[in-house]
């Protein structure tokens, strides 16, 4: 990996005002939006996915099951289903 280069230091002093007047109008104040109404981000009904697919009556089978120390853990399982995890990830598939 090539190192990477900042480039010389400069000495830390006050900021110059003619920079610093860029950003805000010549007399001082902050400039103003154009369209202060317009909305920030424009959503697309196309890119909505909608509600995500849970099933709340296994959801709480489930909560049930661990709250009273009933839910099943076998541990080869969860140790086969993290290598399978992994090795989709390397894989780069989905």
């Amino acid at each position: 990996m090539p190192p990477i280069e900042v480039g010389p230091a400069r000495a830390i002093g006050a900021i110059e005002a003619r920079l610093a007047r860029k950003t805000g109008s010549q007399n001082g104040h902050p400039a103003k939006p154009e369209k202060p109404n317009a909305p920030a981000v424009v959503r697309s009904e196309a890119l909505d996915p909608g509600k995500p697919p849970v099933d709340a009556e296994r959801v709480e089978l489930i909560r049930k099951a661990i709250e009273t120390d009933s839910y099943p853990v076998v541990p080869a399982r969860i140790a086969d289903a993290i290598i399978a995890a992994g090795l989709l990830l390397r894989s780069g598939r989905e």
